[in-house]
């Protein structure tokens, strides 16, 4: 299945994508959450429900309405929080070999994520910046999961069966901003936190069956034929493969729930696929050619990603209307 959030100029609810028309679930003789966060709380009971109505749609033995005037927001507009992964070596392996270090061994022992803003959501549409953002602004092509029911010390071999859905990610990246603060040794903020986009929908795993395949020799857990790309102005920039992960999301959620508890409505990001962002592209680009034009995203540029069976992501990057500038107040 494919689930929505959509607004419309009277309503925000949830929907069902089949075949390109959005069908109002509410409109099918069940009353289910209008909120993505209560929907998954509600379990295999409510997504056995729908499921149902799928396949009654498809059959045309139900007339759900179809909702034609919409806007798509993000899956999950809400989500209860917003991890991102590192689970492409290429990816890593790139980009530090663009800045004269050796490929760190921890990462082959265990995957590690960061958290996100999960306040600075968004779904399709236009992603305003401010002028510091734009200092080297960055998309970052990844995929992502959405957790379906609560755990806690999840094993690997277990760890699927608590992902309700994926979706395509864009983890927009100020990259001035990052390389400034990370001299002081203590992760990514104030050049990740102001928007992360996923969407367009949230894909079930039934609906990704006929792409899988096996993950890396030594890991667990499912992994997918799904080609990724990214264009820029109608431009292709970047090309991947989400069966390319190294570390499964099932060995992720293994991580992230050790210890701790994680709720239906998490969101986690596999981090950015090999290829995938300027500043991975720059670098390689910088290193085999030192005239080698360096690209950023500026405003009024259109951003689409593609991941095969997640759908297709669209945003537009827009500038505030101000000049007031964070890395100018420095003492």
């Amino acid at each position: 299945m494919k689930l929505v959030t959509y607004k419309t100029t009277a309503r925000e609810g949830l929907g069902l994508m089949i075949d390109g028309q959005l069908f109002d679930l509410n409109t099918c003789g069940v009353i289910l959450p209008e909120c993505m966060t209560e929907f998954l709380n509600g379990g295999k009971v409510l997504m056995d429900k729908v499921k149902r109505i799928e396949k009654q749609i498809k059959a045309k033995q139900i007339n759900a309405r179809v909702i034609e005037q919409y806007e798509l927001q993000a899956p999950v507009p809400n989500p209860t929080s917003c991890r991102d992964g590192y689970a492409f070596r290429q990816h890593v392996e790139s980009a530090r070999r663009n800045r004269g270090a050796d490929m760190i061994k921890e990462f082959d022992q265990y995957p590690i994520f960061y958290f996100t803003n999960h306040n600075a959501i968004y779904g399709p549409g236009d992603i305003n910046c401010m002028p510091d953002h734009f200092n080297k602004l960055d998309f970052e092509l990844e995929a992502a999961i959405v957790i379906g029911k609560p755990g806690r010390n999840i094993k690997a071999d277990d760890a699927d069966s608590y992902i309700a859905g994926y979706m395509i990610m864009n983890d927009l990246s100020a990259r001035t901003l990052q390389m400034e603060e990370m001299l002081l040794n203590l992760g990514p903020a104030k050049g990740k936190d102001f928007a992360t986009v996923i969407g367009p929908w949230l894909v079930t795993p039934d609906e990704l069956e006929q792409y899988k395949t096996e993950p890396k020799p030594d890991h667990t857990g499912a992994a997918y034929n799904l080609e990724m790309t990214c264009k820029v102005n109608g431009i292709q920039v970047s090309k991947g493969n989400m069966a390319d992960m190294d570390w499964t999301f099932a060995e992720i959620i293994e991580r992230a729930s050790y210890g701790v508890d994680l709720y239906a409505g998490d969101v986690i990001g596999s981090g950015t696929v090999g290829t995938g962002c300027f500043l991975e592209l720059n670098g390689t680009g910088l290193r085999n050619d030192p005239n080698y034009k360096a690209q950023w995203l500026q405003p009024g540029d259109e951003v689409t990603m593609d991941i095969a069976g997640l759908g297709t992501l669209t945003n537009i990057m827009v500038a505030e209307g101000t000049d007031w500038s964070i890395l100018n107040q420095k003492k």
